[in-house]
């Protein structure tokens, strides 16, 4: 009788990279306008971290949104540019 060894391989998990989506300041649209669009495009915003943002971009030029995986930031950042605000998406390093 043989003795057979079985070689289990290990499955080592890789994180997907995440990416950062920023909103841009825009003198176009107003500051009530900008918040909504926040709370309706990324479900997670509450209203006071949708002001946050908002005032972060109006005053510093660019606010982090939203730092996750690189299809929901892709989507995120289309959905915002459809509703005219400005945005953009950068990898998380």
């Amino acid at each position: 009788m043989s003795v057979e060894t079985i070689e289990k391989r290990s499955t080592v998990r890789k994180h997907a990279p995440r990416y950062r989506v920023l909103l841009h300041n825009d003198d176009f649209n107003t500051m009530e306008y900008v918040v909504q669009t926040l709370i309706k495009t990324v479900p997670s915003i509450t209203q006071p971290q949708a002001v946050s943002i908002m005032m972060e971009a109006h005053t510093n030029g660019m606010a982090l949104v939203i730092t996750c995986a690189q299809e929901h930031a892709e989507f995120y950042c289309e959905t915002l540019r459809r509703h005219g605000l400005s945005s953009s998406i950068e990898p998380d390093d």
